[in-house]
């Protein structure tokens, strides 16, 4: 996994009265054990990957609670695993990110929603949303609406959040409904404290398991029962649902001086909005404002006699909702007009449509709103003052900076083993032509930037494959799919691989075979080898089993044999799908595994090589062609040394991690010879020692220089 939360989970064993502080993640996970959770299902993906690796560091505490913790194959499974809580008392929590999670997920929750539950069914997701987010931008809201599944979104405050989660299991109780509790990125990881509650061990689990089997025909669906269903959704949960809202206050309404005018919004955005209100003069430190807010910690269902009470006696109020379609901003405008009170509401006229309400954002918008509404008693001259002033601290800013700050999209990690299949695919198309390629979710995706621009389609997790089933058919040549290991297991060997063999699909696939589900953090899949593990099944194995002949594993660095197995793929007369399994393990999980090793050998006197690669100033044409090829960050340019020549020469920095890349895409493409590769050897013996003079001696003398060569660093 990308990072060890070992030493954090002791904090989980937290009991009543102690201080519980650490990241958001950690606590949002002291609340599940808190509430008694019995079992946790879920995929991993920003910003909730960290609650998966919480979970798998956790599994001496969850063994001893009885918890069962599984990582799903793909958030539907994960879903699917909450079908425990409709038969039986368990509390059930399932984690993703969403909303590609969520949609993943969908036949298992509407089936869910439908059904019903007994036991408390909580689904954490992480509310990709932003500049920030790695997906589409889309909110969770509407399959909450959609579903008739009840939306929590806590406000950013360790201890509201942790009461909230076990608030949420028993909203579910009541209701009968599962509920949605969505995370934002900055509160998943943002540090606070809480009083911690004793871990509640479940009634139900695997320490105390069920004795029989429960049947009820009422929770299967199918006609007639779904008709039935459909009307507790609305007769019965609710009611039930709006009733619990407003019996345990889980909206708060933190009261002003100012009468005239208020403000709603998300509670996920009541960090944000204190903090502008504190820029514009207008709260303090310890978030005290006369502006009186209603902050939604359940933004669906809305309550309307809560909402009503609010507005009632007040001319205007603002809607803090980010993202767009405004559900809340039309909600409450037929709310209020229902209940025949005339209060102006105030959103997206003043807000952004669309896009991250960051606090400069919103600081705007509260600025406008205020200037539009006039409220009794406010100075609206300290009001544009403070806007001002934060307008002239970003002019100022961006004064010293002198010029825009460049542009940094994502991109490859140094020495990331995929880099080179795309390096081979750019030399492919020298000889070939242009290709049409059905990219994929995942580091790979990264291909579709500079320096490659490879990948014409994503369409989703997986389904790179899938999404060449049109345009195989009509194109001039074949076309590439490309896909991750993690991807084909989520999903692409079901659909993308299945539908191919089935359909007669001639096109090729390139599987990226790293070792993990990389862009999450490294998290294990079923072909995993890392730390000794010996997989249960491969990737050639499951393409064997589904009667594919032509399948390749081709070592990605090796970029001349990754050329050569992709100009066979193209061309070949063989009909059929085509795969190329291009296999290295992911560097960044590979280097996380050696450091400690080396220091440990550096520390105890042990001779160490590592391997290192460079370009000879001298012979460097500066023609560049191997960092348009390759694209690594430790490839660059710096200075000619020789003054009768312009151009800059290729230089290799200290971020080298000696994976050969560069080396290889010159010897392929034949561009030229001045990458050479060196190996540093640390506590030298003696015979590297002796081995050095020698060859240093020989040089000299091929250069026909007898000068005497310094002899090299002690610590070498």
């Amino acid at each position: 996994m990308e990072r060890s939360f070992a030493k954090e989970v002791a904090l989980l064993k937290k009991g009543a009265g102690e201080v519980f502080e650490g990241e958001g993640i950690l606590a949002i996970t002291k609340a599940l054990l808190q509430a008694g959770v019995s079992y946790v299902g879920g995929y991993q993906g920003a910003p909730v990957s960290h609650l998966m690796d919480v979970l798998a560091d956790a599994k001496e505490i969850l063994d001893e609670l009885g918890i069962h913790f599984e990582p799903a194959a793909n958030e539907a499974a994960a879903a699917a695993m909450l079908a425990a809580s409709i038969n039986y008392p368990m509390r059930g929590a399932a984690v993703w990110k969403s909303t590609v999670g969520t949609n993943v997920a969908s036949d298992a929750l509407s089936n869910l929603a439908s059904a019903g539950v007994v036991g408390g069914a909580l689904i954490v997701v992480g509310e990709d949303y932003g500049e920030g987010a790695s997906i589409i931008q889309e909110r969770t809201h509407a399959f909450a609406m959609k579903s008739t599944m009840w939306l929590m979104d806590p406000r950013p405050d360790h201890s509201r959040f942790v009461d909230l989660i076990e608030k949420g299991f028993e909203l579910s109780e009541a209701s009968n409904t599962p509920v949605i509790v969505e995370f934002r990125i900055r509160a998943c990881h943002m540090h606070g404290r809480f009083i911690a509650k004793d871990n509640r061990k479940p009634s139900l689990s695997r320490n105390h398991p069920i004795e029989s089997p429960s049947f009820d025909p009422g929770r299967i669906c199918l006609p007639p029962h779904t008709y039935v269903q459909e009307k507790q959704k609305v007769e019965k949960r609710l009611p039930a649902a709006l009733e619990f809202i407003r019996r345990e206050k889980l909206n708060e309404v933190f009261a002003g001086t100012q009468n005239d005018v208020g403000i709603i919004l998300q509670g996920g955005l009541y960090n944000t909005v204190l903090r502008a209100l504190a820029q514009l003069g207008l709260a303090d430190s310890f978030g005290t404002t006369p502006i009186p807010i209603y902050c939604l910690n359940v933004t669906y269902p809305l309550v309307p006699d809560e909402l009503t009470a609010f507005c009632s006696g007040k001319r205007a109020v603002l809607v803090v909702e980010e993202g767009n379609p405004d559900y809340l901003e039309q909600a409450i405008n037929a709310l209020l007009r229902k209940a025949d009170l005339q209060t102006t509401v105030v959103g997206k006229a003043v807000l952004p449509m669309a896009g991250e309400y960051t606090a400069s954002v919103v600081l705007e918008g509260l600025a406008r709103f205020l200037e539009g509404a006039v409220p009794k008693g406010l100075d609206l001259a300290a009001v544009g003052a403070a806007v001002e002033r934060v307008r002239a601290a970003k002019e100022k800013a961006a004064g010293l900076l002198g010029a825009p700050v460049p542009k940094r999209p994502p991109g490859f990690c140094t020495g990331c083993p995929e880099r080179p299949v795309f390096s081979a695919i750019k030399l492919v198309e020298r000889e070939l032509g242009k290709v049409h390629i059905s990219a994929d979710i995942g580091c790979h995706t990264f291909s579709t930037l500079e320096p490659f621009y490879l990948g014409n389609s994503v369409l989703g997790y997986g389904l790179g494959l899938s999404s060449s089933a049109g345009i195989a058919p009509s194109f001039g040549k074949r076309v590439v799919s490309v896909m991750g290991d993690g991807g084909f297991w989520h999903n692409g060997l079901t659909s993308g691989v299945t539908g191919a063999v089935f359909n007669d699909q001639d096109s090729v696939l390139v599987i990226m075979n790293n070792g993990y589900t990389s862009a999450t953090g490294q998290q294990s899949i079923p072909s995993s080898t890392a730390d000794g593990r010996k997989p249960r099944t491969t990737i050639e194995t499951a393409l064997m089993m589904m009667g594919i002949p032509w399948v390749k594993t081709v070592r990605t660095y090796s970029v001349g044999k990754m050329v050569k197995a992709l100009k066979e793929a193209m061309t070949t007369t063989e009909k059929g799908l085509k795969v190329i399994v291009a296999t290295a393990e992911c560097q960044l999980a590979r280097q996380r595994r050696l450091k400690p090793q080396i220091a440990k050998q550096l520390a105890a006197g042990k001779r160490v090589v590592r391997t290192r690669f460079g370009v000879d100033d001298e012979v460097c044409t500066g023609d560049h062609s191997c960092i348009r090829l390759s694209g690594c960050p430790s490839l660059t340019v710096k200075d000619n040394p020789d003054p009768l020549r312009q151009d800059p020469v290729a230089h290799v920095n200290n971020d080298c991690v000696g994976c050969g890349l560069c080396g290889e895409v010159a010897d392929a493409a034949v561009l030229c010879p001045s990458f050479f590769r060196a190996e540093i050897v640390q506590n030298a013996r003696l015979l590297d020692r002796a081995l050095w003079h020698i060859r240093s001696r020989f040089i000299e003398v091929l250069q026909g220089n007898d000068a005497a060569a310094p002899a090299p660093a002690a610590a070498e």
